[in-house]
């Protein structure tokens, strides 16, 4: 399983990780958290697609964490504030993003197909 999520988060050859479609992240300032592509929310990504998740977070009081098949990471921590970027190569399933010190108000999910 760490294999796994060691795969999924291992950047892409040079030609991938450049035509990767951007995924949007924020988390803060206020109570908030979400995805976007385009400036629409993410619902649905494509498997084995390489995607550039650029996650900013705004917030010394909130992470983001991402979960799915194989995958668990919190790519920004709760002291952590600025903007990371990172590629991802996701497989079949539900995923979930949160903010855990807040996640009964703070989460979203998507289906990667």
């Amino acid at each position: 399983m760490l294999l796994g999520a060691a795969a999924a988060l291992a950047a892409t050859g040079s030609g991938s990780a450049a035509s990767a479609k951007t995924v949007n992240g924020t988390v803060g300032p206020g109570f908030t958290i979400g995805l976007t592509m385009h400036g629409k929310k993410v619902t649905r990504l494509k498997a084995g697609a390489a995607y550039r998740f650029v996650i900013r977070d705004r917030s010394s009081i909130h992470d983001f964490d991402l979960s799915g098949p194989g995958l668990n990471r919190v790519l920004t921590s709760v002291e952590y504030t600025g903007t990371k970027s990172f590629v991802l190569r996701l497989k079949k399933g539900s995923y979930r993003f949160v903010c855990d010190p807040h996640s009964g108000i703070m989460h979203g999910r998507f289906q990667v197909s």
